[in-house]
């Protein structure tokens, strides 16, 4: 027995727990491999519907597996199928199922955010979101789920967080992420939790910037480090390493490190082996967040920092710049010593124990979806009265103006509605079904109040110069409220998630709050009182499909009470916001 035969030993427990004739695959499988394949078997690449070029990956770069973007349920299923058929060694195949089916699939299920599941201050929830977005994308024939988000949006100016998470409250966060972990595991896919060591307290997006978790090494170890040990403990198979720093504890386990040697986890032996993988005692497969980001791609150049990822530790690497040119790279650093053969080998057994572990080496004909099964389960009845509750029990009233609420046509005819959107999430809510209807949130929002029996005008700036504005008096007396609906969602590389009012003169901001009863609704980032700080009625709804629309809209309307618990502090520290 080899000295990879041994290591491969540990792999019968958590959380792989292979059996022996599951080792046997493993280490004959490796055991057949060149250098070639070894390497190819680090990658994760994006899959596109070209037969071409996905041929070109597992005839030619033979890589490890292939990440699937939102698409239609049959591309979907002719990629898994042509890969899982043309490929020597069975591959992974990922999505972003951070928010339900929909994060693989333009047909799937949107079950509602993380923030939004916090919202109902209900674990089973979580329990939930995890068993939809497992039994879609298993459907489909993918078996590893980029989630969950388990970072702590301690931040509430961080870009990127925000409703991705579970929210600022640690024990909840841990809760919640751990009942993701078990449904989704359940369902026959590995889970990851990410992004080790935790974005949300530096306000800068990793996508932009090598970013930076500043806590100490006491506040760390309470808040995102027992978060991580919770998920280790329930099992999770793998974790995916952001381009985060760590300083506190770099410089703990690396005494000798000087600020400017500080680096990123995913390239951090320190934080990845050392404290991910020894402190924390993590035996499953690490992953870097996606190399293509600049938080990956500013500390070095490229070519040493293609083979440092995996010298610090992770043994998979995600995406690539050039696929030719960054797997020169890895063998480029393979042969310079960057990338010793022992940590090569050490990733591609963990890669293999990995795909074992999930059963892909059993039998070839399981893995290709079923289209009976697809259409049986993507988006079926279950899954969306499932999001009918989550979206009755999120939706939250941060703020009320009393006598204003709840709505009628008797009582309100005249609605002034303003839109503020950046159209980031259009393609969540585009499937077959509405692809006809109007997209943006506004324009069905608009059409769900006319149906009510609301006279709805949608407010269009004036190019007028100062002292030659529309009559206050008039404006005032025309309308009987005015209903702000804010669709400004998180998004990757973007700096903030803030409000810009329009031209001129910032013309829609909300100056009538005094005279006109007035409702600010955010269908996404739950932060906007920063910007509106003194309007009186606030609810944050965490989304804006028609569910969720439809939801709010019965809630506006007295028909059903409001249920939501901010997960977040949505008045940011603010005095005036509270007003």
């Amino acid at each position: 027995m080899t000295n990879y035969e041994n290591k491969i030993i540990g792999f019968k427990t958590q959380p792989f727990y292979l059996k022996d004739e599951d080792i046997k695959w493993v280490i004959d499988t490796f055991n057949d491999m060149n250098i070639d394949e070894k390497i190819g078997q680090l990658f994760c690449l994006i899959a596109h519907p070209d037969e071409k070029y996905l041929n070109y990956l597992v005839q030619e770069s033979k890589v490890g597996g292939v990440l699937v973007r939102p698409m239609f349920n049959h591309e979907i299923i002719g990629i898994v199928r042509f890969l899982q058929t043309n490929s020597k060694i069975p591959l992974l195949i990922a999505g972003n199922l951070e928010a339900g089916g929909d994060g693989v699939s333009l047909e799937g299920t949107n079950f509602g955010c993380p923030l939004a599941v916090a919202a109902t201050d209900d674990v089973e929830m979580a329990y939930r979101l995890g068993v939809v977005c497992g039994r879609e994308a298993k459907a489909l024939g993918l078996n590893w789920a980029f989630a969950p988000v388990v970072d702590i949006d301690f931040n509430f100016r961080n870009p990127i967080t925000n409703t991705r998470t579970f929210g600022s409250d640690p024990e909840r966060v841990a809760e919640m992420g751990c009942a993701f972990i078990k449904a989704v595991q359940q369902q026959g896919l590995a889970a990851t939790a990410k992004h080790f060591p935790g974005d949300g307290v530096d306000e800068r997006d990793q996508h932009l910037v090598t970013s930076i978790n500043t806590l100490s090494c006491e506040d760390w170890d309470a808040t995102f480090g027992m978060v991580y040990k919770k998920c280790i403990q329930t099992g999770v198979m793998s974790i995916m390493v952001g381009h985060i720093s760590l300083p506190a504890y770099s410089k703990v386990l690396n005494p000798d490190l000087k600020d400017e040697d500080i680096l990123p986890a995913s390239l951090s032996p320190e934080i990845v082996t050392g404290l991910l993988k020894e402190k924390l005692g993590f035996k499953g497969l690490v992953v870097t967040d996606a190399s293509t980001m600049a938080g990956m791609m500013i500390p070095m150049g490229r070519e040493r920092a293609v083979p440092q990822a995996i010298a610090a530790g992770c043994d998979m690497f995600l995406f690539a710049f050039n696929i030719e040119e960054d797997f020169k790279y890895m063998k480029q650093g393979l042969e310079s010593g960057i990338l010793t053969e022992e940590r090569l080998n050490d990733a591609v057994l963990k890669i293999l124990a990995f795909k074992a572990a999930l059963g892909l080496h059993k039998n070839r004909e399981w893995l290709i979806p079923d289209i009976k099964n697809v259409k049986k389960v993507v988006k079926c009845k279950e899954h969306l009265e499932w999001a009918k509750e989550c979206a009755d029990r999120s939706i939250t009233l941060v703020k009320e103006e009393k006598g204003v609420l709840p709505i009628s046509p008797e009582k309100i005819k005249n609605i002034l509605l303003y839109s503020i959107d950046n159209d980031s999430n259009v393609l969540n809510f585009f499937n077959m079904e509405v692809k006809n209807q109007p997209k943006k949130p506004y324009e069905r929002f608009k059409r769900m109040l006319e149906k009510e029996g609301f006279n709805v005008e949608v407010f269009e700036p004036r190019n007028t110069i100062e002292g030659e504005n529309q009559s206050y008096e008039e404006f005032v007396n025309k309308y009987n409220l005015i209903i702000y609906l804010v669709n400004l969602a998180t998004k990757s590389n973007q700096t903030v998630v803030r409000i810009e009012w329009a031209q001129p003169r910032g013309a829609n901001v909300p100056v009538f709050i005094n005279k006109i009863p007035t409702i600010f609704i955010s269908l996404a980032n739950p932060y906007h009182l920063l910007d509106v700080p003194r309007v009186k009625t606030y609810i944050n709804a965490y989304g804006s499909s028609d569910i969720i629309l439809e939801a709010l809209l019965d809630k506006l309307m007295g028909r059903s009470e409001f249920k939501g618990k901010s997960p977040v502090d949505p008045f940011c520290g603010k005095w005036d916001a509270r007003l």
